[in-house]
């Protein structure tokens, strides 16, 4: 079966922040990713992780004013030299902490904006990033993820067909597709029909109960049916719990040992 990460930006916030990769690992997951990092130093977050035998294994480009409304700025016209100076903080950030996924936030486009610039923008963008973590870090691949309009509205990436045009478009060999199941659920009407649709294959998995962006563990999506049709895909990449745990999360955690155990 896969291999799961734990989301600590959202799981395990009965924790402090360093303590949360031990109580990961206690837990049962085998790695983490962290939405924005970039609040803590990154000796201490990769100190708290390589004590917890936790690799970091995907965090986003830096989100912007996300109480305000921003969600990265890949895709607005403008930003360009914002998105490259946040970029290489994304980077570094990374590169301390061992990360092999980069995850490039498109961003909310401002209510006038084309679409047509908007996407001549983020391709533009996502290109110079992928060369420019090509010469920086070579193990470090980027991901774009299809986001649904319902929990994040105005947001660029919303479409997974548009979402593979764009990779095949750009055919950089460090750059590929994020599937969250939970956003293909509400996009799509249809996760795990959604998972078989893909040309390519992802380069990372996440998970959510739906409705609610709970556990993963009953809703709209059967789960052990579509852990089963990874391995069957032949995907190898990490598993990511994305979501917000009813109760306690080690309360929650019925899926990950269900699915652990095969």
């Amino acid at each position: 079966m896969p291999r799961f990460a734990a989301n600590l930006s959202l799981l395990f916030t009965e924790c402090a922040p360093l303590d949360r990769f031990a109580a990961a690992r206690a837990a049962g997951f085998q790695g983490c990713e962290m939405l924005f990092p970039y609040d803590h130093a990154a000796a201490d977050l990769a100190q708290a992780a390589e004590a917890a035998a936790l690799p970091v294994v995907l965090i986003n480009t830096p989100g912007g004013n996300w109480a305000g409304g921003e969600r990265g700025v890949a895709a607005i016209p403008g930003s360009e030299a914002r998105f490259r100076d946040e970029f290489d903080q994304a980077l570094e950030m990374a590169g301390a902490l061992g990360a092999g996924l980069l995850h490039v936030l498109a961003g909310v486009l401002p209510g006038l904006a084309e679409a047509a610039a908007a996407r001549a923008t983020y391709v533009d963008n996502l290109r110079w990033a992928a060369a420019r973590a090509a010469a920086c870090n070579p193990a470090l691949r980027l991901t774009i993820e299809p986001i649904n309009g319902h929990d994040m509205p105005g947001y660029f990436l919303r479409d997974f067909a548009e979402a593979q045009a764009i990779l095949a478009e750009i055919a950089a060999p460090n750059l590929g597709l994020q599937f969250d199941a939970y956003h293909a659920q509400r996009i799509t009407g249809d996760a795990r029909a959604a998972w078989d649709d893909l040309d390519m294959m992802p380069l990372h998995v996440q998970v959510a109960g739906v409705p609610g962006r709970h556990e993963p563990q009953s809703g709209d999506i059967d789960y052990p049916a579509f852990f089963t049709q990874l391995e069957t895909r032949g995907y190898a990449g990490w598993v990511s719990g994305e979501y917000h745990p009813k109760r306690g999360t080690t309360e929650g955690l019925d899926w990950l040992r269900e699915a652990s155990r095969g």
